[in-house]
């Protein structure tokens, strides 16, 4: 089985935009792409279950309300109960001054304590009403509060669910819409995941480094387009018996292969291949490589440009780049006879390897 190295980098891309927005819950491409494709039937749902969770609270709410009811009649009765036993005890013991013969100084005394159970009295009987209601006011604040919940969810059902579900929706649209962001790169990620798993399928002759990318300091001038090479990317870099090949995916549409406004893979490919070429020869004419010597001289690293397409391809033919379609690829790279010995692939695998970046 072919030996992989690293993330596709459409797939690495999604992760960290994702992260940046702490969306963690997806493990796979797979679990976006379904998010993507069951958005409205989750939308649906969370609708669907906040009805239920309304409709639960008003049946709890029409069962509450009377039991709380009953409550408060009950802590009334039993709380004037109290009041009342209170003030009776006060007039036993007003009663009581009142009987008996006594001196000026016991006359007196009992003046002053009868005024002042005559007051507490008088106090407590005024009072009874605000004691009741003061000792079920938090019971009777709770009853008002269930009523008005009650009497709005029996009035405006479908408003009170939309609020019940305002916050799951909004950061379920929040998620759809930063999703919705990086479909190029889902739509990517997906292409190349299909070449990764027509590639593992190959012998361990071969060894796939996937998200290749490079810098150059100084900068690779490139005389065909008269500009210097900073850096590089390729999806993926198949290092096999035949030679190098650079694969370049994409998961395109037919209006995306007529669209004038996107880059020319073929360039693109095209400006990998002569810095990674370039990098390669001096290597080899370094001997940095390590390549057999042929006694005609120093031995070449073949680099073929690949495109592939997942759907489709245009019927035109390129100059130094092929562009298959995926079913076409594998039959391709076994095309070539190997060049390339075991312990040159390793020293060209380790070289690239210690240039990715």
């Amino acid at each position: 089985m072919c030996k992989v190295y690293n993330t596709i980098g459409s797939l690495t891309a999604i992760k960290h935009h994702l992260q940046r927005h702490n969306i963690t819950e997806f493990n796979s491409l797979k679990e976006v792409m379904d998010f993507q494709k069951n958005y409205d039937a989750t939308q649906q749902k969370i609708m669907s279950d906040h009805q239920l969770l309304i409709t639960k609270e008003k049946n709890k709410l029409s069962t509450d309300i009377p039991e709380l009811n009953n409550n408060i009649n009950t802590r009334k009765i039993k709380v004037e109960g109290e009041l009342r036993f209170e003030i009776q005890d006060l007039k036993q013991k007003l009663e009581q001054l009142s009987t008996g013969r006594r001196n000026i100084f016991q006359r007196l005394n009992g003046y002053f304590k009868k005024r002042s159970l005559k007051k507490e009295i008088r106090l407590k009987e005024n009072s009874i009403d605000f004691r009741v209601s003061q000792s079920v006011e938090y019971l009777a604040n709770s009853l008002a509060e269930k009523n008005y919940r009650y009497q709005y969810i029996t009035s405006r059902f479908t408003e009170a669910v939309y609020q019940s579900c305002a916050v799951p929706l909004k950061e379920l649209e929040r998620k759809k819409r930063i999703i919705d962001e990086i479909n190029s790169f889902i739509y990517g990620a997906l292409g190349e995941q299909k070449v990764v798993k027509e590639l593992e399928n190959l012998s361990d002759e071969y060894i796939l480094i996937n998200d290749f990318t490079c810098s150059f300091q100084p900068a690779i001038y490139y005389k065909q387009e008269d500009q210097y090479i900073k850096s590089i990317q390729i999806d993926h870099l198949l290092i096999s018996p035949a030679g190098v090949f650079l694969i370049e995916t994409k998961n395109w549409s037919e209006q995306s292969l007529n669209n004038l406004n996107l880059r020319s893979p073929v360039e693109q490919i095209k400006r990998t291949n002569f810095a990674l070429f370039k990098m390669l020869a001096d290597e080899a004419s370094n001997s940095n490589l390590g390549l057999s010597r042929h006694h005609w001289g120093t031995k070449k690293v073949p680099i073929k440009n690949l495109i592939v397409l997942i759907n489709q391809k245009p019927k035109e033919e390129f100059q130094y780049v092929k562009v298959l379609t995926l079913k076409e690829l594998i039959g391709y790279i076994k095309y070539f006879a190997p060049v390339l010995l075991e312990n040159e692939r390793e020293k060209i695998t380790n070289r690239i390897l210690s240039l990715n970046q």
